[in-house]
């Protein structure tokens, strides 16, 4: 099924990633961590569709998405960042394997820290956040997507390294066994993983090393 809905608020929050508050379908629900397939509703992009990541919380009275821009790429991303207050959206119904499951690591690379925002918002708002970390990889301090949020809810528990500048207050470099290891990833928890295809392969191979059980590791299932 096919809904359309209007915007109501369009801003960027960091130089490449939007943020975008709709209006919300009457019986329209999801779970933090869940993702929808979105268009634009306009000639010549109503069947150009791609996921993105519900980053509020499911009662709301508003949906909320936080989308980051590839100018490189199919120009969807890009054309979303031209939209107005008014113009209107295409979403289908919610899918995702991404849910909280548990305390344990979220591991996200850039934009993959999209499903994550909406398990923390939530587990925040319940007083649950106890017992999790975060790692997460980006290239510049500057890409950090809601950084203050996130080091507001864990505090010390979050951890950033950046690919691409040096900085004092971070670590530098890619995330690693190392990485991970040094920060105290526990494999006995669970781990949630999202990124970059080539990001998460690496880190799921360097999981499974550090000996967490498949059954552990939550992600999307891409096949």
């Amino acid at each position: 099924m096919s809904y359309n809905i209007q915007i109501r608020k369009i801003e960027h929050v960091t130089p490449n990633v939007l943020h975008i508050i709709t209006d919300k379908p009457e019986g329209y629900g999801y779970a933090p961590g869940q993702a929808t397939e979105m268009s634009i509703d306009q000639d010549g992009w109503r069947n150009e569709k791609r996921p993105f990541t519900f980053t509020g919380l499911p009662e709301d009275d508003e949906l909320e998405f936080t989308i980051k821009e590839y100018p490189d790429h199919d120009g969807v991303t890009e054309a979303l960042g031209q939209l107005e207050v008014g113009d209107t959206l295409q979403i289908g119904e919610a899918w995702g394997a991404i849910t909280y499951q548990g305390p344990g690591a979220f591991i996200a690379g850039g934009a993959g820290i999209t499903p994550f925002v909406a398990i923390m918002k939530n587990l925040a708002k319940k007083g649950e956040l106890k017992g999790n970390q975060l790692f997460f990889a980006n290239k510049t301090e500057k890409d950090i997507i809601y950084k203050n949020n996130l080091e507001t809810w864990l505090g010390d528990e979050v951890y950033h390294i950046l690919s691409n500048e040096d900085h004092d207050a971070h670590a530098h470099g890619q995330l690693s066994k190392d990485f991970l290891e040094q920060n105290h990833l526990n494999v006995d928890q669970k781990v949630y993983l999202c990124g970059p295809p080539p990001m998460m392969d690496a880190v799921q191979a360097d999981l499974f090393a550090m000996g967490l059980h498949e059954s552990q590791l939550i992600m999307e299932d891409l096949e």
